[in-house]
């Protein structure tokens, strides 16, 4: 019997998948570009409110609120900075801030909702107050704990710790898009309504996050199960939260509980 014939009875091997590439010439650009797009919405959001609060000569903000800012805009630096670093090829450098960022990342996660709460009870039942808007508030947080948490644990693969780190950042970008699309939107599409506030509040950092998705299916062919969990955590949390805000359950508990 002849080799060929051997082989063709023979059981063939499982074909095993091909590896998700860490690295595409692309990715350089890409990961600069979304967090530029970060700054964007940032600056568009706080700087006219920031110039309206400084020439009106309004109330200045309390300190934690000028503590919370400082460690928000700290973290965007920081995220920055470790896109650079690994566009200049110092990981080493990387890993050594990557320390930093945990411990700045913790330290958002406790001023977030403690600058939410006092917020909250401050402007209950002036024009500026909004308790519902607690929902956007908390689950921001809790979305960019949970992915930073995953992205942190998974830094040794960085297919994974990258794709992690850009998502848990853009849950909170909504800080900055949210100042300044709602408006817009809810006159073009008819008023303080799920839609509108969903898209104003969300739309952006909804289309960044997919964007990620898709750029991979250009450069790669497919997902990487880390984004799509992440990208469904971050999602699912922004739908989660406008939910919430228009519903009359959530709207009465938050009145109650920062009623004075």
């Amino acid at each position: 019997m002849t080799a060929t014939a051997i082989d063709r009875g023979a059981p063939r091997p499982a074909m095993s998948p091909t590896p998700f590439p860490a690295q595409h010439p692309w990715d350089r650009n890409f990961f600069l570009l979304w967090i530029a797009l970060i700054w964007f919405g940032v600056a568009m959001g706080f700087g006219p409110e920031i110039r309206k609060h400084v020439a009106n000569h309004e109330t200045p903000y309390p300190l934690v609120t000028h503590v919370h800012g400082f460690f928000f805009m700290g973290w965007l630096v920081l995220a920055t900075a470790q896109v650079l670093l690994i566009r200049a090829r110092r990981v080493a450098w990387h890993r050594t801030l990557g320390y930093a960022m945990v411990a700045w990342g913790a330290a958002m996660v406790v001023l977030g909702p403690a600058v939410a709460w006092m917020a909250q009870h401050r402007d209950f039942g002036t024009p500026a107050g909004d308790p519902q808007f607690f929902s956007i508030q908390v689950i921001d947080i809790v979305s960019f704990a949970v992915l930073g948490t995953a992205g942190v644990l998974l830094r040794a693969t960085p297919s994974a710790h990258k794709r992690l780190m850009l998502i848990a950042t853009l849950c909170i970008a909504d800080a900055g898009y949210g100042r300044w699309l709602p408006t817009p939107l809810e006159h073009a599409m008819g008023g303080h309504t799920f839609w509108p506030d969903y898209l104003g509040l969300f739309g952006a950092t909804a289309a960044l996050i997919v964007g990620i998705g898709v750029y991979d299916l250009i450069t790669r062919r497919r997902l990487y199960p880390a984004y799509a969990a992440g990208a469904a955590w971050g999602l699912t949390g922004q739908l989660t939260a406008v939910i919430l805000y228009f519903n009359p359950a959530w709207i009465a508990w938050t009145t109650k509980l920062f009623h004075p």
